[in-house]
């Protein structure tokens, strides 16, 4: 019996080896492949709006304009958005917190955050105008389809 753990005993030290290594090289594999910046992915963005829409030149840089425009003015506010937030979970640090400052930080983000909805908002109705026609309702739906991408119902049930 002793003969029969110490067998098994190896086994499961080889396969634990074996996946570590494994492991280790997925790791090492997945270095060498650099994750888009955040620069490039908007690039991709707006190339597959100006593709998808089929924009012309003036189109093509009316909205490059408008898209520099306002990221200019919603930058600021993200980033400001993200301080008060790396504030906020700081006080988890706190042995006795004022649930008054926590709310104070949390309208802080909420304000700037509806801010930042109603630039992005104003922003699309902007763009919006360049279009008619056919070109309007496939701005609609890459609109809708862009603001629904990566998001799930939490009221979904999973396997569905």
């Amino acid at each position: 019996m002793n003969n029969s753990t110490n067998k098994f005993l190896l086994i499961a030290v080889i396969l634990l080896l074996v996946v570590n290594v494994a492991l280790v090289a997925f790791m090492l594999m997945g270095k060498d492949k650099k994750p888009a910046s955040r620069g490039e992915g908007g690039k991709a963005a707006f190339e597959k709006m100006v593709n998808e829409l089929g924009m012309n030149e003036t189109q093509k840089k009316e909205f490059d304009s408008l898209r520099e425009a306002h990221f200019s003015k919603i930058r600021p506010l993200f980033d400001s958005i993200r301080t008060i937030r790396q504030t906020l979970f700081n006080l988890i640090k706190e042995e006795n917190l004022n649930d008054s400052l926590v709310s104070v930080y949390s309208n802080n983000i909420a304000e700037r955050q509806t801010r930042a909805d109603k630039l992005t908002i104003a922003h699309f109705r902007q763009v919006r105008k360049m279009f008619s026609g056919d070109m309007l309702t496939k701005y609609d739906e890459l609109v809708q389809k862009m603001l629904q991408r990566g998001r799930r119902d939490s009221s979904a049930k999973k396997g569905k």
